[in-house]
């Protein structure tokens, strides 16, 4: 018997219901929003630096706007200290309309390449290794030291323990630094 809160979804049962299900899952699926409100997001996503379809994508994922980019040392292409970052990597970063934030590997200078981008703040990202739950603790941490909420930031990063982190966080999504930096944004 399903508990309090249970929707009673349409479970191994077959005929009408698996049906109404179906039916109104492909209609919630297939909403297709007024022409303005699509003008607006195209604009936004213009704004932000990112395709459309990402843009939409995490926007119709978390139902909040983007207002803040996580770079990562990495996703940036810097891995020594003192290291300048590439000139059109700092002239994209300056375009979007998002806040930038820095997340440093271990070993760099972040207050250095934080001044680079014009960092509203930067944090050292945790260690390859670092348990779960100490990622999710320092990342909800960063983010209530900010002012931030989660879903409202994009993570840009490089490697799969950026993706983690990103997730632990509970931030917006990821993108590839690669793939942003060359104009193409799709988020996973």
């Amino acid at each position: 018997m399903a508990g309090i809160g249970h929707n009673r979804g349409p479970g191994p049962a077959s005929g009408f219901r698996a049906h109404a299900w179906a039916v109104a899952r492909r209609e919630l699926l297939g909403a297709r929003l007024p022409v303005e409100v699509v003008r607006m997001q195209v604009r936004r996503a213009r704004e932000l630096g990112l395709d459309y379809k990402t843009y939409a994508g995490v926007r119709a994922t978390t139902g909040r706007d983007l207002v803040a980019f996580l770079y990562s040392s990495n996703a940036l292409g810097v891995f020594r200290p003192q290291q300048r970052l590439g000139q059109a990597e700092r002239a994209r970063i300056a375009q979007s309309a998002a806040v930038p934030h820095l997340g440093c590997g271990p070993g760099l200078a972040p207050a250095a390449l934080a001044m680079q981008i014009g960092a509203r703040s930067v944090q050292d990202l945790p260690h390859f290794g670092t348990p779960w739950s100490a990622m999710r603790d320092r990342m909800k941490a960063w983010l209530r030291a900010e002012g931030l909420p989660g879903d409202a930031v994009l993570m840009i990063g490089e490697t799969d323990h950026e993706r983690e982190m990103m997730a632990a966080g509970g931030l917006a999504g990821f993108v590839s630094g690669q793939r942003f930096f060359a104009g193409v944004a799709d988020a996973v």
